[in-house]
């Protein structure tokens, strides 16, 4: 695997990451980290066709989570050399079957972006988790969550009415949990008393319009390896489920 760091910064994290990743895997393409200065940059992975880039900034590259980020990038790289369905359909396919003919808030529509994310994601921790310890990586899932959860009052004045969750919106935070407790649950990180679990029951209490638990089992089973056609329905009702509505997608 062909890695090269560019911009000032640590490669430390990175060269890790690659030995990790070759212990199972490898990339056809040579691998450009290009080291951000904004410390608000995502990491997020570029392709190209006589290339990937792999995006972050050197805050995040200094950071404890570095190997794990690039780690993950990098499965998202296999996952897209593989032609996996995951990281070859088109979202906006997806939406165009979905919600034709609905109306549909922008923030929801965002959201449904966000879910095709997570099953992306799922399958590149597939990658992630075959090869590398999970330890950190539940820890962030953890850390994200109850940032999301953390101004639920001690003492409800009306218990049932009050929102658990922060400012961010309930009813992604719901999906966003369901996607962390899948994820964990399928690489069996977590027991039954982990605090993971509260976080979500938290979550899910303050979206009781998402099914929280249909959205935990979506993401947890996910077919390893689907076919274009298989992935494209399943995604296509997960968006359904989401904003409503029902039907099978057009092949």
């Amino acid at each position: 695997m062909d890695l090269r760091v560019k911009g000032s910064g640590p490669a430390s994290p990175f060269l890790s990451a690659r030995d990790l990743f070759e212990t199972e895997y490898d990339l056809s393409l040579p691998v450009y980290v290009q080291l951000q200065d904004d410390p608000d940059e995502r990491t997020w992975a570029g392709h190209h066709e006589d290339r990937h880039v792999l995006n972050i900034s050197r805050q995040a590259a200094s950071s404890a989570m570095a190997r794990e980020l690039a780690l993950h990038e990098f499965a998202h790289m296999a996952r897209y050399e593989q032609e996996h369905p995951s990281h070859t359909q088109s979202t906006e396919e997806v939406l165009f079957l979905a919600l034709a003919g609905k109306e549909v808030e922008r923030r929801k529509l965002a959201h449904c972006y966000q879910i095709a994310n997570h099953m992306k994601d799922i399958y590149a921790d597939d990658i992630t988790l075959a090869v590398g310890p999970g330890e950190k990586l539940l820890s962030y899932l953890e850390s994200s969550l109850a940032m999301a959860v953390a101004d639920r009052p001690e003492t409800p004045s009306h218990p049932g009415l009050e929102r658990l969750s922060a400012s961010s919106d309930p009813e992604i935070t719901a999906v966003n949990a369901a996607f962390a407790v899948a994820l964990a649950e399928r690489h069996d990180l977590v027991d039954e008393s982990h605090r993971l679990y509260d976080l979500a029951h938290a979550a899910a209490m303050d979206a009781p319009t998402v099914a929280f638990e249909e959205f935990k089992h979506r993401f947890r089973e996910l077919a390893r390896e689907p076919d274009t056609s298989t992935y494209r329905q399943v995604l296509v009702d997960a968006t359904r489920s989401y904003v409503g509505g029902e039907g099978v997608a057009a092949d």
